[in-house]
């Protein structure tokens, strides 16, 4: 049978082309080895992502025992963790007992949890006495007040090199209470544990629960909390008003705010003074929001609470003075007070102040933290006018509450003369009391 003629031609033309392309022929450049196959893209590498294992706490209150059951629970990634070691107080901390090995040590407990995960329980005595009637952490049958670095203990965890925690707190409370907490609260109902300054991240800051009368709001950026017991004469609403006014100052000096601030207020039989936390406050709620003196007991305590300088030796002059100071100076920038009532203030300070010889004591109060208030605000003075009043103290503080760490007064030198860019080794030696000034120029 005869092909198509069309495909008659084609075929004469595959011919041709094989005939041209031997020897002889009419040629084109002969193929050279066929190219190698592209290596596959190489894959941007970073840092290797963490390791990660669950951490999960959860305390059970138990008002009528006036304890909470606290359980420590491993879940994935455990076999990253070979042990934790808490640093207990034998007198609050009780009963310890769990999965793998849990032994006692001298003020310390050491547990070794199966390479599977697993579980540590133990009791916490939640009162604690802070003087002879008066107490820093305490249950009732309608209301219980302490830190979270007491409901858990500080712990040292020996882990595998980069392995991280995933922290969670949940709450078991008796019907009718409710929390108060410096924590972000999860769809679950537990509460996200996040310290990036640690590997095993426990609850710190206060913790409010019970029937409780509290005020939420948005202030600067931060999810603002102020709490306290149904029937204590706390007055919410003012504390709230006064941390409207003061807490944008407090961010402009910082730069930011933390995510979460908790004010916690009750009356007695609590200690009548302010305590602080990571992130939060405690607050007596006869305390006035304003002393006489002019300065606030609650700015006090929220300056330690958001800056979180923490005194070296010879260092506390340093943190209550800034603290005592700033306290006014939120005040003031703020427009809470005027600027004569600001200048009789420090007046008032340095009165008090004046027959201080040293400030490097082990602890600042009463006249040595006027003194130091003088010094530090004389300080700000120096700074303003050696710089045309581009630098001031509120340079060093936020660089003190970016880099943490100790403060003695050698460091806080250094940091002030870094700041400066110059030394002022004169100043300190004319204007800072101190029992040793340091060995700087």
């Amino acid at each position: 049978m005869r092909r198509p003629a069309r495909l008659r031609a084609a075929a004469l033309a595959l011919a041709t082309a094989a005939l041209l392309g031997r020897p002889g022929g009419a040629q084109s450049p002969l193929p050279g080895p066929a190219p190698a196959p592209a290596p596959p893209a190489a894959e941007e590498t970073g840092p290797p992502a963490p390791r990660v294992y669950d951490l999960r706490y959860e305390a059970r209150l138990v008002p009528s025992q006036r304890v909470a059951r606290v359980t420590v629970r491993l879940g994935s990634g455990a076999a990253l963790v070979r042990w934790v070691r808490f640093a207990v107080d034998p007198q609050r901390h009780v009963d310890f007992r769990g999965d793998g090995a849990v032994e006692a040590e001298p003020g310390a407990v050491r547990w070794t949890p199966p390479r599977a995960g697993g579980a540590l329980h133990y009791t916490f005595r939640i009162d604690h006495l802070r003087d002879a009637t008066s107490y820093d952490a305490h249950v009732t049958e309608t209301w219980a007040l302490f830190r979270g670095d007491d409901l858990v203990p500080p712990a040292r965890v020996d882990a595998e090199r980069g392995a991280l925690a995933r922290a969670r707190l949940r709450l078991r409370l008796p019907d009718g209470w409710r929390a108060a907490v410096p924590f972000e609260r999860l769809p679950d109902g537990r509460y996200a544990i996040e310290n990036p300054e640690r590997r095993f991240d426990r609850p710190t800051g206060w913790i409010a629960l019970g029937r409780l009368g509290v005020l939420r709001e948005k202030i600067a950026g931060s999810h603002v909390a102020v709490a306290a017991p149904v029937g204590q004469g706390a007055r919410r609403l003012d504390l709230l008003a006064l941390l409207r006014w003061t807490l944008p100052a407090l961010r402009d000096l910082l730069g930011a705010l933390p995510d979460r601030v908790l004010v916690a207020a009750a009356g007695d039989p609590m200690w009548r003074g302010g305590l602080s936390g990571p992130r939060s406050v405690y607050v007596h709620a006869g305390r006035p929001l304003i002393a006489p003196d002019g300065t606030s007991p609650l700015l006090h305590e929220l300056f330690h609470a958001v800056v979180r300088p923490q005194a070296g030796p010879g260092g506390d002059w340093v943190v209550e003075g800034l603290a005592e100071l700033y306290s006014l100076e939120l005040l003031v920038r703020s427009k809470t007070i005027g600027k004569a009532r600001y200048r009789r203030a420090l007046e008032r300070f340095a009165r008090r102040g004046a027959g201080v010889a040293a400030l490097d004591v082990e602890v600042a109060t009463g006249p040595v933290a006027a003194r130091a208030v003088t010094a530090l605000h004389a300080l700000e003075r120096e700074l303003r006018a050696g710089s045309g009043g581009a630098i001031g103290l509120d340079h060093v503080v936020a660089r003190l509450a970016g880099e943490r760490g100790e403060i003695t007064t050698e460091r806080f030198r250094r940091l002030v003369d870094e700041v400066a860019g110059r030394s002022l080794g004169g100043f300190f030696r004319a204007n800072v009391p101190l029992a040793r000034q340091p060995a700087l120029p």
